[in-house]
């Protein structure tokens, strides 16, 4: 398995939404992605009930149980990517709250492969210039934005299910130069 980055770029984050916003499943994918902490194998697996109520109005959180930990978690959902949900459904819900999101074109109870969702990250990726990127990096691209905006590193540990701090930290690639940054900013 290749070894992937969070996307630390902020402007590339934007780029990819632009290239994304022709696809609005796509979109959302990635949206929902790098705002949710989630795997992507959880992804692929949401419902519509998971993220809308029965009157099409997208919820406050998504509650799952985490493939990977049979863990119960639940992830509040942020206005942008509310807002996105509520274009979505315009277009792609058919009625049914446990059809898939993400549905394949080839059949719509069926979600879309891990592949696809793969191919799709790593077009976007490709065409704005970012490397070392896989379906992984959505999840490692929120850690990492969540521990430079502030957040305590044990709730970032918390939210992706890990042992240690240490764990987190190597996750989401804190590099040399950046802990360098750190002492030498604080030079009390």
């Amino acid at each position: 398995m290749e070894f992937v980055e969070p996307i630390r770029d902020r402007k590339k984050i934007k780029d990819m939404k632009k290239y994304l916003q022709g696809n609005k499943r796509n979109l959302l994918l990635f949206t929902l992605g790098i705002n949710s902490a989630l795997r992507v194998s959880d992804l692929l697996e949401l419902k519509f009930e998971d993220i809308i109520d029965e009157k099409l109005k997208p919820l406050d959180h998504i509650k799952l149980k985490e493939t990977k930990t049979g863990k119960h978690n639940k992830i509040a959902i942020p206005k942008g990517v509310k807002k996105l949900i509520v274009e979505y459904i315009k277009d792609h819900f058919k009625g049914n709250l446990n059809d898939y999101v993400f549905y394949s074109r080839k059949g719509g109870d069926k979600p879309i492969q891990r592949a696809m969702a793969w191919k799709i990250i790593k077009e976007a990726a490709e065409a704005v210039g970012v490397k070392d990127i896989g379906t992984h990096s959505l999840r490692k691209t929120w850690a990492y934005h969540s521990y430079k905006a502030g957040t305590d590193i044990v709730i970032i540990q918390d939210m992706l299910n890990h042992s240690s701090p240490s764990v987190t930290l190597r996750y989401i690639g804190i590099t040399q130069e950046e802990k360098d940054r750190a002492v030498l900013s604080l030079d009390l």
